[in-house]
């Protein structure tokens, strides 16, 4: 008796192992053990047969009927079958995902039967929690990506395949550093001090979004309502992510697969910052602060570069019977627009799937990870540096020395970038093994171990002529850091699935899952070395450490998290759908009193197109109502808050001298609990003439409950003044809308269109409870020097992402702002008044718009995305400090200093940095976000290659906005959204050469 592990096998034998027991239920009269034992005389035997795929799989459970009749069979686990009675009629043979075929029998006492996939069919099937479904049957919102629909873009993670491509996910790439990762937000924000990103699975295993090369993912689903990510617990407050690899299927020739591509960028856009010439325009008009040094220096340009970056990904896979494998080996090589900002990764993979006794004994084991290393991490002073360093300095004096200033936030670029060594390597190796048992038909039994494990060594020398030595004394600084994070996980699951006559099917599943997190960081630095040369490698020769001025601490921390889940999927009639599942889940993060949360959920759904009202209706190809509520949890990140901390502080005199304290460093709270969010989601899915046109639409409604903040108490009794507690909601509502079309069909050309439409608003509702009360607000985030004042106020009643500040409304005579009091009225800024300040605008957008193309002609494919985010505003950071006439005093400005404000005339000269509405600005924006054009020729049946592709492509090809920043695709996390950065890393478009081989 064969099993299959649902991510290491084709979607045909996912079918097989959820549907067999329902086709054996279907048809008693040929049971398995009729086919097995073949208890039949040979007077009896009409036909005997295997049902096989194109590439010779055994189909299991596949329908063998003769046409008008009730005589039927299903095929054994190795594909066979034998059919009694007579030797006259047709034979039907069917199974889902594939074309159902008709074959006259005429006598036949044997037969062979090649199905071909119904590659339509396929597509609908789906992964789930600790699951598979077809589309049809989902009760949940879930959207599933495949690899042949991924946005075709050198992206730095897996978020970057599914841009644009799922209503309601926001996938934000802010810049280009080749170190960053996507930022992700599903649905908006629902906590107030945890993370925002969803749960992210690897073949079932945590992890995270770079933590798989892009090239190896096969499949990605985005389980979005509370209802589907509740059989998660804590972990699916904010969605999950659910990511399937590549693997071989059943017997398959080795093959090998090679990707390759080669890039480079360049700055998207340039803040408009004065050149030499024009700064000495304002030396020649005596402009206050403007000085002219004798040289003439593009700052920006001396630190750019243009990146060539390279990826080479091979694929090998192949398989038995018995045994099957896949090996992939992944180099990436990128560059980055700052010069001394390259990162090379390697992704290498060994998966190996051995199926024993009749496949009644799967055993699944794999290796992965990664390896990144690169030199110093970019420094974001050096890019506001070459914004703002004076353009008439010159790069190095008359002694070869680089010129410096001394002055805070403000350094020579090129000494930052220069007078700096540094290493830092990563590496993270996932293990897993799955073990799964099927002692009968129908049921399963999986126990699942992994590990995964993440080093991280960094190292960091500044030289004795970077500014801290000419500056600040520090004669050579050198720092060392090592980080190890350690994850383990295993986890048990039983799943049965039976199909009953009076077609009601049934698929339920239990499982326990335990999960330990545990972190260990280490972090020292000194100064005052003898030499340069001995870097960060010999840190005990420096002097500032037994002086008693430099840095070395240690840390650990360990958490862990227990849980219990069921989960029963009920069909009828293939009409009617239920969905119900719980998880009993115990974290140690939690207080004494409430170690343990229940999370359970429910969905329906209801196929109208098989009623018999809508079933002749040709026109519709598919109609489904669905609705589903689901209560998830949430974690903080700190696993000690519950818990009366201690540290040293402060002296005491005991024992005839002074000892240091031990004393507590926060309060313990025992009622520390989870947060809960409940979500209810109302959905259609839809589909007319044959799926020419298909789509959903989802409406949601997020309350999250007992927020996690940190509220003011009184001491005593309390021994600090502050204590981490539950109290306060917020609400988050949506509307979520998905379409597809298929406009043009013909033999040799090919249109696919979709759009994806997504709103979301949010509200704190309330910001205390009973026991723990605040003023109603908070204000976060930070303009920096030499504003420094809080940008953004988050408030009960009140949208998060809300910006405050001071309203301003004109300029005086003088060109000095005038802004709205808080009686309404103009004044002037000078007389301000903390009253004063107003709600400017939210960083977070109303709405999402996405537009995907897809056109294939013959042998050419060109794919266009596009996608938008409207109802927002941004903070424009650099123009708020660098287009204002006083920072000629702190270096150079925009061109744009000079024009005049409102109309009328410029700033006065005197008219100090100020954050006011002036600087928030509309930011809505429509990004051509990537252009692929692709040619497939037609290879000739060779004994080497089987396919080629050669692709080029452009990504963030243009921009339509009215934001005048360098970019207004800006950060939408956490409480502090739409903020363009000063010190951000600029933004780039990507050109790129591709070819795809199979050998």
């Amino acid at each position: 008796m064969k099993n299959y592990h649902l991510k290491n096998l084709s979607k045909k034998r996912i079918f097989s192992m959820m549907m067999i027991s329902a086709l054996c239920t279907a048809y008693p009269s040929s049971s398995f053990a009729d086919v097995s034992e073949v208890q039949i005389t040979m007077q009896t035997v009409a036909l005997k047969g295997q049902v096989v795929t194109e590439s010779g799989e055994p189909v299991i459970g596949a329908s063998v009927m003769l046409k008008g009749t009730s005589n039927g069979t299903i095929t054994d686990l190795d594909g066979n079958f034998i059919l009694n009675g007579t030797s006259k009629g047709t034979l039907v043979i069917s199974f889902i995902g594939y074309i159902t075929q008709e074959i006259p029998m005429n006598g036949k006492t044997s037969l062979k039967v090649v199905l071909k996939e119904d590659t339509k069919t396929l597509d609908e099937v789906v992964v789930i929690g600790y699951g598979t479904q077809r589309k049809e049957e989902l009760t949940s919102s879930v959207m599933s990506v495949k690899a042949e629909n991924f946005v075709q873009v050198t992206t730095p993670d897996a978020a970057g395949l599914i841009k644009g491509k799922v209503a309601g996910l926001s996938v934000i790439n802010p810049d280009a550093n080749p170190l960053s990762t996507s930022e992700i937000v599903l649905r908006g924000s629902t906590t107030l001090k945890s993370g925002t990103s969803p749960l992210i699975l690897i073949d079932g295993v945590p992890g995270e979004l770079n933590s798989v090369s892009p090239n190896d993912i096969e499949q990605i689903d985005v389980l979005k309502d509370g209802s589907a990510a509740a059989i998660y617990g804590t972990r699916g407050t904010n969605g999950v992510i659910l990511i399937t690899t590549k693997t071989s299927k059943g017997e398959m020739k080795p093959t090998i697969e090679v990707n390759s591509y080669v890039s480079f960028q360049k700055i998207a856009k340039k803040l408009p910052m004065m050149s030499a010439d024009q700064y000495l325009e304002k030396v020649k008009e005596g402009y206050t602060g403007a000085a002219d040094y004798g040289s003439k220096t593009d700052w920006l340009d001396e630190i750019m570069q243009t990146p060539f970056n390279q990826t080479y990904s091979i694929n090998l896979r192949g398989g038995s019977k018995n045994t099957n494998y896949i090996a992939s080996f992944d180099y990436a090589s990128n560059e980055g627009l700052v010069k001394r900002s390259k990162v090379e990764t390697i992704f290498p993979r060994l998966n190996v799937t051995h199926r024993m006794f009749d496949n009644r004994l799967k055993i699944d084991a794999g290796l992965s990870g990664y390896q990144q290393s690169y030199g110093i991490p970019y420094n974001t002073n050096v890019y506001q540096s070459a914004l703002i360093y004076n353009p008439t300095e010159p790069i190095k004096d008359e002694n070869g020395k680089w010129t410096e200033v001394a002055r805070d936030l403000y350094y020579n670029p090129l000494a930052l970038l220069n007078e700096t060594q540094g290493k830092n390597d990563a590496t993270n190796l996932r293990m897993h093994a799955t073990v799964t048992v099927t002692p009968i038909e129908g049921l399963d039994i999986k126990w699942l171990l992994s590990r995964e494990v993440y080093n991280k060594f960094s190292g960091y020398y500044e030289t004795k002529n970077h500014r801290s030595t000419t500056i600040q004394n520090k004669n050579g600084y050198a720092s060392r850091e090592t980080h190890k994070n350690q994850a383990d996980m295993t986890e048990f699951t039983i799943q049965y699935n039976k199909a009953f006559k009076g077609g009601h099917s049934l698929n339920a599943l239990a499982g326990y899952s335990w999960n330990k997190n545990n972190n260990q960081e280490a972090f020292m630095d000194n100064y005052n070395f003898p030499t340069d040369d001995y870097s960060y490698n010999n840190m005990a020769a420096g002097t500032a450490l037994k002086d008693g001025k430099a840095t070395e601490k240690t840390y650990q921390e360990e958490y862990k998290l227990v849980g219990y889940f069921g989960r029963i999927n009920y069909n009828y009639q293939g009409k009617y759908y239920l969905s119900a599942s719980i998880r009993h889940e115990g974290s140690s993060k939690f207080g004494a009193d409430h170690k343990w949360g229940t999370f359970p959920a429910v969905s329906i759904g209801w196929n109208l197109k098989e009623e018999s009202f809508l079933k002749n209706v040709n026109f519709l190809s598919f109609l489904k109502l669905r609705a589903g509520y689901g209560i998830t949890g949430t974690i903080p990140g700190n696993p000690y808050l519950s818990l009366n901390t201690l540290d040293l502080g402060g002296y005491g005199y005991y024992g005839g001298q002074w000892t240091t304290l031990l004393r507590a460093s926060s309060n313990p709270n025992p009622d520390l609990r989870w947060e809960k969010k409940k979500e209810t989601n109302i959905g259609l899915d839809f589909a007319f003439f044959n799926d020419r046109i298909s789509g959903s639409i989802d409406w949601y409604n997020r309350d999250t409950d007992d927020l996690i903040w940190d509220y003011t108490v009184s001491v005593p009794p309390y021994v600090k003044n502050t204590i981490t507690a539950n109290a306060g909601s917020i609400r988050n509502r949506g509307l979520e809308v998905s379409l597809n079309f298929i406009p043009v069909k013909t033999k040799s050309f090919t249109w696919d269109t979709g759009i994806n439409f997504s709103t979301n608003t949010n509200e704190l509702v309330s910001l205390s409870n009973g026991k723990y009360s605040s003023n109603g607000y908070t204000d976060l985030g930070d303009t920096y020097a030499p504003i420094q004042q809080k940008t953004h106020r988050v408030q009960e009643g009140m949208a998060i992402g809300n910006f405050w500040g001071y309203k301003s409304i004109d300029i005086d005579e003088n060109g000095h702002w005038i802004i709205e009091g808080a009686d309404g009225k103009p004044k002037p800024i000078a007389e301000q008044q903390a009253d004063d300040k107003k709600v400017l605008g939210n960083g977070l957008p109303d709405w999402y718009l996405n537009w995907n193309n897809t056109f294939r002609y013959k042998q050419f494919d060109l794919s266009i995305t596009m996608r938008g985010a409207f109802g927002f505003q941004i903070l424009n950071m650099p123009e708020m400090n660098y287009a204002a006439p006083v920072s000629l005093g702190l270096g150079n400005v925009m061109e744009k200093a000079f024009d005049n404000v409102y109309g009328k005339r410029p700033l006065a000269a005197d008219q100090e940095l100020q954050y006011v509405s002036y600087y928030v600005q509309d930011g809505d924006y429509w990004k051509i976000d990537n252009l692929t054009i692709g040619y497939t020729p037609v290879i000739k049946e060779n004994k080497w290659i089987k396919g080629v592709r050669v692709y080029g492509s452009i990504s963030n090809l243009a921009t339509i906005t009215k934001y005048s920043g360098i970019d207004p695709e800006v950060n939408v996390t956490g409480l502090t959204p739409g903020v363009d950065n000063m010190y951000r890393y600029p933004s780039a478009r990507t050109f790129s050469i591709g070819v795809n081989l199979n050998f």
